[in-house]
């Protein structure tokens, strides 16, 4: 009856340890809400601004994201 308590211990924490590894991975990977006019060129786009509201970055790796 205690290794059934200590496994399902280890097995909680490990599987809690791999959430926490997942969530961080994607949280690395996310685009910003906003890219700088430096980040959007460097990386290959243009700045449109002809957008209504904010200056949109077109083409490359941030494509569709606002320039601040």
């Amino acid at each position: 009856m205690r290794i059934r308590r200590i496994l399902a211990a280890v097995f909680a924490t490990a599987a809690l340890a791999g959430l926490g590894l997942t969530g961080a991975a994607t949280a690395a990977g996310v685009t910003p809400a906003s890219v700088t006019p430096g980040e959007c060129t460097d990386n290959g786009g243009t700045i449109d601004r002809s957008t209504p509201v904010l200056p949109t970055c077109r083409g490359g790796m941030y494509d569709g994201q606002t320039v601040d």
